[in-house]
């Protein structure tokens, strides 16, 4: 990763996309150890996070997450998933969260000097294009190191960067809870 000290940098994270391709590659991310990383390459901006949430739980386990990451420097951008049926009559659920990032990034890259997008999503390709066209430099990070590879080629040649997830596993992956500490944690304790 190569980023300049007086850098204005912005964090784009696709909620679904990142923790898609951290679990293929088999850890965790530690969100605060994550914002540290890129606070210290350059002038953090802001970091948001996108995920659509399932309404109408009693309890969504992205909730507890989700607050975290509100509580605790990221921007949270989210949308209530949509409920449909598809052509063979299957119960589907939807939460793209694709144009809601894309408005961001195109609103923010006049404060940026470097986009760093956690997605694999060719769909961002023309984005990335775009935002580079305002002289914005973009990193994306994701993974080819899971079956299958979790970026899109096309958005991996159109980035300036591209950083493999799994390099940096060392600097951002949470560290393994024990059952008992994760139950005495649930307990308030």
């Amino acid at each position: 990763m190569h980023f300049y000290p007086a850098e204005r940098i912005g964090l784009f994270i696709d909620g679904s996309n990142l923790y898609a391709a951290a679990r293929a590659l088999g850890f965790d991310i530690d969100y605060k150890r994550l914002l540290e990383l890129f606070a210290s390459k350059g002038q953090l901006i802001r970091a948001f996070y996108y995920t659509a949430l399932v309404e109408d739980q009693e309890y969504s386990p992205i909730r507890p997450l989700v607050d975290w990451l509100d509580y605790n420097g990221y921007t949270m951008v989210t949308k209530p998933t949509k409920e449909f049926t598809d052509a063979m009559g299957r119960r589907k659920i939807k939460g793209n969260m694709d144009i809601e990032l894309a408005i961001d990034v195109m609103e923010m890259a006049q404060y940026l000097d470097h986009v760093v997008l956690f997605s694999g999503d060719g769909d961002f390709r023309r984005l990335v294009e775009a935002v580079q066209r305002k002289g914005v430099r973009v990193s994306v990070v994701s993974t080819i190191r899971s079956q299958p590879p979790m970026v899109a080629d096309e958005l991996r040649r159109q980035a300036d960067n591209f950083v493999e997830l799994l390099e940096l596993e060392p600097l951002i992956a949470r560290a393994p809870v024990h059952r008992e500490e994760r139950q005495a944690y649930e307990r308030g304790e």
